[in-house]
């Protein structure tokens, strides 16, 4: 008879944070991107600031992966994004802009996250903070790039 091992605090994933503060950190790294989209202030210190404000449980390891990658590749990012759009990146909502961003570095170099997960999360933070049916749009963005980016996930192989 195989006895279950109890599952601790960080859960059975191998000692990595739970989900739930990766979620949280999503969140943070969302509003850390339009504060960086919007000043330009200094990544580093962007960073500090959120570190400094928001005590608690997140996965700070990943906010530090996003975060300090992404201002880096907006150039690669936005062309990745620009064919699927509509308009132009400078027309794009700031939320948007900023989500758009974190689900296409998700989806092109974090394969370890499934891309429903990626579009999901990225779709449920449009919902709190994006404009009126931004979400949609994110949305249909992300899913015709999780196509391109990982066709053998995304069903077109």
């Amino acid at each position: 008879m195989t006895v279950a091992k109890p599952v601790g605090k960080r859960g059975n994933n191998g000692g990595r944070p739970p989900l739930a503060q990766r979620r949280k950190a999503r969140r943070l790294i969302l509003q850390a991107m339009y504060q960086w989209q919007m000043n330009k202030d200094d990544v580093a210190e962007i960073e500090a600031q959120f570190r400094a404000e928001y005590q608690g449980k997140y996965d700070w390891d990943y906010f530090h992966e996003l975060f300090s990658v992404i201002p880096g590749q907006v150039t690669q990012l936005d062309e990745l994004i620009a064919p699927h759009l509509d308009r132009s990146m400078t027309a794009l909502d700031p939320v948007e802009k900023a989500l758009l961003r974190i689900g296409t570095f998700e989806l092109s170099q974090r394969v370890d996250i499934p891309y429903r997960v990626v579009i999901n999360e990225a779709v449920e933070l449009a919902k709190v903070f994006g404009a009126t049916d931004g979400h949609k749009y994110v949305n249909g963005i992300l899913d015709r790039l999780a196509r391109d980016l990982r066709p053998a996930e995304a069903g077109r192989a």
